[in-house]
């Protein structure tokens, strides 16, 4: 049995979720720019609460680890391992980009296609964005990277597949690859803490931990921005 606290920050979204064995007990999120910490205890306060759970009753905090933005993504990794210092639990990473996939995939509708491809889109700055490619199965296809979006980006990817670009980076990349038949732009999407869910339980089942004490969240402001040609 797992009863994990998540946590979602790296975006201008923050929300927390409470799941056990898979399965969303509670949630809250609110997309707003700069109100992380100040809502962010308060929001695991208010679900715990709700479900009659006490702080050490959880088995685990997940947390989405990046890439996205430096200050969200501080305040959640920050709030996960105070947690997991005071409680003694196990700390869970989950890939920003991965988590917005499997989202995704359960809270929209899948293509008429056979085969498309998932293109999550987190905001960096001008033209530039943190992004990968993954499969209707999850796996992913791209390394993730950040990525100037010009007009030869996924050129040669997109002659060949359906690709579904969301996130909060997507808007602006929509002027320069919306016209391609097969680029397909969902403008209502944001990150929760509830995508979290599935991979956060499976590796809680394999014990897939973080050293709490070294763990940082995956920034990629080291990496190069690449320009994405197919």
């Amino acid at each position: 049995m797992s009863l994990i606290l998540q946590i979602e920050t790296a975006t201008t979204s923050c929300s927390v979720a409470l799941a056990k064995d898979g399965k969303v007990l509670s949630s809250r999120t609110i997309n707003q720019r700069n109100i992380h910490a100040e809502v962010i205890t308060v929001f695991i306060g208010e679900i715990l609460a709700e479900n009659g759970i006490g702080f050490q009753e959880l088995n685990a905090v997940a947390v989405s680890s990046g890439p996205g933005s430096y200050t969200g993504l501080r305040i959640g990794v920050s709030t996960a391992k105070g947690l997991c210092f005071s409680l003694d639990k196990p700390l869970i990473a989950v890939e920003t980009l991965q988590a917005m996939a499997a989202g995704y995939l359960a809270r929209f509708p899948k293509p008429a296609v056979n085969e498309f491809l998932l293109c999550p889109m987190i905001d960096a700055r001008r033209m530039e964005v943190y992004t990968a490619l993954f499969d209707q199965n999850l796996k992913q296809i791209q390394a993730t990277s950040a990525a100037i979006i010009n007009q030869e980006s996924f050129s040669e990817i997109l002659n060949q597949h359906q690709i579904i670009f969301f996130g909060d980076g997507a808007p602006k990349c929509k002027t320069i690859l919306g016209t391609h038949p097969n680029a397909v732009f969902i403008g209502d999407f944001f990150n929760d803490a509830a995508d979290l869910t599935q991979t956060a339980a499976a590796k809680f089942e394999l014990q897939a931990f973080e050293d709490v004490a070294y763990f940082e969240p995956f920034y990629l402001k080291d990496f190069i921005a690449v320009k994405i040609n197919s």
